[in-house]
């Protein structure tokens, strides 16, 4: 089965080394399914990160998930970012919603390769919560790139101390899913861990 990823996109999408190695990709997913692969984003009640331990994955979103987790894919990457993902261990989170206070100026956990987002929204009219590259920790307005949160929108980039990324804060609906090479199974675990835990108490919250 041909892949959901354009993957040739992906390919000629050029890295950019400043502020900190990144690329971006307007139509990462083919646009012939893109929608059907929205349209079966798993249902989260609330925001946060999820694991796919805490959702029900449909059919068309688990082809997706398949492409992600591919030797060509990793080698796709690897050679963009000029590091060795072959063998590391690869963590998949959701998000569904966003709140007012997410968003804020932060880079990656160092137990982070690279970071992949890509964003499931039939559309992003909004001027908020659009990812912003930055160039520094205190300032939202000094961006040397910006990515609407789009259908297929794709961020990727190498983590580094630097790695400074953001958006204006929104409210609402903003499904993405996050791919991350990790630099050992003990990071991943305690990554699993940590975000489980988080959506069960978010679960129980919501019942309430």
């Amino acid at each position: 089965m041909t892949s959901l990823l354009n993957l040739e996109a992906l390919r000629n999408a050029p890295v950019q080394d400043t502020p900190f190695p990144y690329f971006t990709v307007d139509h990462a997913i083919d646009t012939a399914q893109v929608m059907d692969v929205i349209d079966d984003f798993p249902q989260i009640p609330a925001g946060g990160s999820y694991t796919l331990s805490d959702v029900d994955v449909g059919p068309d979103f688990q082809r997706l998930l398949d492409d992600v987790d591919t030797p060509e894919f990793r080698q796709l990457l690897g050679q963009k970012f000029d590091v060795d993902v072959s063998g590391l261990p690869l963590m998949v989170t959701l998000r569904g919603h966003s709140r007012g206070k997410d968003g804020r100026i932060h880079a990656d956990s160092r137990t982070k390769v690279l970071t992949i987002l890509i964003y499931l929204n039939k559309s992003w009219p909004h001027q908020t919560g659009r990812l912003r590259i930055l160039r520094s920790k205190s300032d939202m307005q000094d961006y040397a790139a910006e990515v609407p949160a789009g259908p297929g929108q794709l961020v990727a980039f190498k983590v580094t101390e630097n790695g400074w990324h953001g958006y204006l804060p929104y409210e609402g609906r903003r499904q993405s899913i996050q791919i991350n090479f990790l630099t050992s199974r003990a990071a991943g675990s305690k990554h699993r861990f940590v975000h489980g835990l988080s959506a069960r108490l978010k679960a129980l919250r919501h019942r309430r």
